[in-house]
C-alpha cells in the first residue's frame, strides 16, 4: 500500500484561559502555573490521506474544520498528538492570506510565492502561467486593494496551484469566485488528482464534495464524527442538521443490495408506509422506466399522533448523488392540515419520465413547512430506486431528454 501523504494521529488543540494576565505572562517565562480552563478547538482527530485521494472535510461552522487545517499546514501547533506530512503542501485557507493590499498582483505573487517556498528563479518561471490562469488582465499589475473578492480568489488559487503539490488543501475560497473560474479551478484539481496529488476539500457545497471526493470526513465539536463513503457521510450530515432541531429524532442507515445507501431520520409522528412507482395508465408497479414514459409515484403516509400541518417533499437524484429535480407540497400550495393520529394520507404525483438512461432514486421527506428544520417527521434518502432505459428514442447523453431537432439548410 502506498505510504500516506498526510498522517494525523490523535491530534488536539487547546486554547488556555488564565485567571489573570499576570498568570499568563508568568507562564510564558516558565512558571508552573496551570490555566484556569482549556478550551479544546479540536481533540482526538485522526485520519490519513494517500496520494491521488480526494477527501472532503465537512461540518457546521465551529465544528473544528479550520482548526484541523491550520494544524495540518503548521499555522498553529498541536497541543497533543502528531502530524506527519510526506511532501509539499499547498493550501488556500483564507482569502488574501499572505497578500499585501498595497502590492500589485504580480508583486504579491513574488512575495507570497517566497512564503510558499519558491525560489526567486522559480517564481519568475511560474509567473506567466499564474498570470494566464488567473485571467486578471491589466489588474494583474494593479494594487490588490482594488480587487474584488472573486479576483483575489483567482490570484490565490492560481498561485497555490502554479505547480502540482503533493497535498492540495482548498478551504471554501472558491465559493466567492464566478462560475466560470470555479469550473476552471475544479478541472485543475481533477487533473492534479489524476497525477497523484492528494486533495482535501472543505466545502458547504455537497454537490462539489460528491463529485470530487471518494471519501468524506464529518467533524462535529472538534472531533471526527464520521469517516467514510460520500453518500453515507453526507446523508448522515443532512440528517444530523435536522436532529439538532428535534429532541426525539433518530438516524438509521443501511446499504441496499443495489448499492444505494438508504438513510432514514425523523421524529416519527408521521412515517412512510409505502412508496411505489407505477405506469400511469395501468398503475402496475415498475422498476424500469422507458424514456418518455408517463409514470405515477404513489406514497402513503401514516400518522401516529395528531399533526397540525403536513408537507411532502420529493427529491430526485442520479447515481452520483446530484439533485436532478425536487419540490414539495408547500411550494405547490397543497399543505395538508389538521390530521388525526392513526390517519393515512395518499399522495399521487404524475410525471413524464424525461430522464436519460441510468439509475435514479427518490427521497421523500414528511415535514411541516418548506424545510426539514422545523419538524422532520421522516426523511428517507433513496427510499425508491429505479432504472431508466432508452429502447426507442435516438441516442443522447445526460440526465435529461430534450425533444431537440436539427434543421439543416444546405446552400
Amino acid at each position: 500500500m502506498t505510504a500516506p501523504v498526510l498522517s494525523v494521529h490523535n491530534v488536539g488543540k487547546a486554547y488556555p484561559t488564565y485567571r489573570s494576565s499576570f498568570h499568563r505572562v508568568a507562564r510564558w517565562f516558565g512558571a508552573p502555573i496551570q490555566p484556569a480552563i482549556n478550551r479544546w478547538a479540536a481533540r482526538g482527530v485522526s485520519f490519513e490521506v494517500r496520494p491521488g485521494e480526494a477527501v472532503g472535510l465537512i461540518g457546521q461552522n465551529g465544528a473544528g474544520k479550520s482548526t484541523a487545517l491550520k494544524l495540518i499546514t503548521g499555522t498553529v501547533r498541536p497541543t497533543e498528538g502528531t502530524i506527519g506530512v510526506n511532501g509539499r503542501v499547498s493550501a488556500i485557507l483564507e482569502l488574501g492570506l499572505g497578500f499585501n493590499p498595497d502590492f500589485t498582483g504580480r508583486e504579491n505573487v513574488r512575495n507570497a510565492g517566497g512564503l510558499l517556498g519558491y525560489s526567486a528563479s522559480q517564481i519568475e518561471a511560474l509567473t506567466p502561467g499564474i498570470e494566464a490562469f488567473a485571467e486578471l488582465g491589466d489588474f494583474f499589475d494593479q494594487p490588490l486593494r482594488v480587487y474584488s473578492s472573486g479576483m483575489q480568489a483567482r490570484l490565490a488559487f492560481s498561485l497555490a496551484t502554479a505547480s502540482r503539490p503533493d497535498l492540495l488543501i482548498v478551504d471554501e475560497v472558491l465559493s466567492v469566485g464566478d462560475t466560470y473560474f470555479q469550473h476552471k479551478s475544479f478541472d485543475r484539481i481533477r487533473e492534479f488528482k489524476e497525477q497523484g496529488c492528494a486533495i482535501i476539500l472543505v466545502s458547504h457545497g455537497m454537490a462539489d464534495v460528491r463529485e470530487l471526493c471518494e471519501r468524506v470526513i464529518l467533524m462535529e465539536r472538534g472531533s471526527v464524527l464520521r469517516d467514510g463513503l460520500p453518500d453515507e457521510v453526507i446523508d448522515y450530515y443532512n440528517a444530523l442538521i435536522a436532529e439538532k432541531e428535534s429532541v426525539n429524532l433518530s438516524i438509521q442507515q443501511k446499504r441496499r443490495r443495489d448499492g444505494w445507501l438508504e438513510s432514514r431520520s425523523g421524529s416519527g409522528e408521521v412515517a412512510v408506509s409505502s412508496i411505489k412507482l407505477m405506469d400511469a395508465e395501468t398503475e402496475h408497479e415498475v422498476g424500469v422506466v422507458r424514456v418518455g414514459q408517463q409514470v405515477k409515484l404513489r406514497l402513503e403516509a401514516k400518522t401516529t399522533a395528531d399533526v397540525p400541518r403536513l408537507v411532502l417533499g420529493l427529491m430526485l437524484r442520479d447515481r452520483t448523488g446530484h439533485i436532478v429535480w425536487g419540490t414539495n407540497t408547500w411550494h405547490t400550495e397543497q399543505v395538508v392540515t389538521a390530521i388525526d393520529g392513526g390517519s393515512t394520507i395518499q399522495f399521487d404525483i404524475s410525471l413524464k419520465c424525461d430522464l436519460g438512461p441510468g439509475s435514479y432514486s427518490i427521497s421523500p421527506a414528511l415535514v411541516s413547512s418548506a424545510t426539514h428544520l422545523e419538524n422532520n417527521y421522516e426523511w428517507i434518502d433513496n427510499a425508491l430506486v429505479f432504472e431508466v432505459q432508452n429502447p426507442n428514442l435516438p441516442f443522447f447523453l445526460g440526465t435529461s431528454y430534450l425533444e431537440a431537432k436539427f434543421t439543416i439548410d444546405r446552400k
